[in-house]
């Protein structure tokens, strides 16, 4: 495998494994052996679908406004946040009038979203 396989870029739509989680939510998933990276676009005042999963989340907002739903609680979030979420915990993220994309880091890596197609594929 060349080096170059390895490099990737935030803004190239081409590159990623590309998801659509929920209307006006699509992501590019780039997995890894121990962790997968995935960068998800919400359309402006668009919300995913409250999932849950085993594997531990972390996520920054890379752009727009948000808040994130995870555990009960509804938490503002602007650029340059970033949060965890323990595996098990019900989350999910709603997209102010800019809308927002964020960067989402899953450890181990979720099978799930090891190939294209829709949803979350959530565990509850």
């Amino acid at each position: 495998m060349s080096q170059r396989e390895e490099f990737h870029n935030l803004d190239d739509a081409t590159q990623g494994i590309q998801r659509e989680l929920a209307p006006g939510v699509t992501t590019r998933i780039f997995p890894g052996e121990q962790a997968m990276l995935s960068v998800v676009s919400i359309a402006p005042n668009g919300e995913g679908t409250m999932h849950s999963h085993p594997e531990e989340q972390w996520g920054v907002l890379l752009e727009g406004s948000a808040v994130r739903i995870q555990g009960g609680e509804e938490i503002p979030v602007k650029q340059g946040d970033f949060w965890r979420t323990p595996g098990g915990v019900p989350h999910t993220m709603r997209a102010g009038p800019e809308g927002c994309r964020v960067l989402d880091i899953f450890a181990p890596p979720r099978d799930a979203y090891r190939k294209a197609g829709k949803g979350f594929a959530s565990a509850s």
